[in-house]
């Protein structure tokens, strides 16, 4: 799920129109490194909510934009296994 996630977000990235041939996994996504902005860190949200089926709030927005490539894909993985869980209890 991991390797499809990342694909999933370097895909929206490069649909958005950002260059990714220097990013790695340890680049923040944010100002201080691919300079994603707070409408792009938005417009992520929703492709990973839509593609995944997680959620975030608005107030957790501001600090995805200072995750990792890699934070963001093990934060992703871990809300749709919880999300996946949950769906199997029911």
């Amino acid at each position: 799920m991991i390797e499809t996630i990342r694909e999933s977000v370097m895909a929206a990235l490069t649909d958005m129109n950002f260059d990714l041939s220097e990013l790695t996994g340890t680049m923040v996504l944010g100002p201080a490194g691919l300079d994603l902005e707070s409408l792009g860190v938005a417009e992520l949200a929703v492709r990973i909510e839509d593609d995944f089926g997680v959620r975030f709030a608005d107030e957790e927005l501001p600090a995805m934009a200072e995750l990792t490539l890699d934070g963001l894909v093990a934060l992703v993985a871990e809300r749709a296994g919880a999300a996946s869980a949950a769906g199997q209890a029911d």
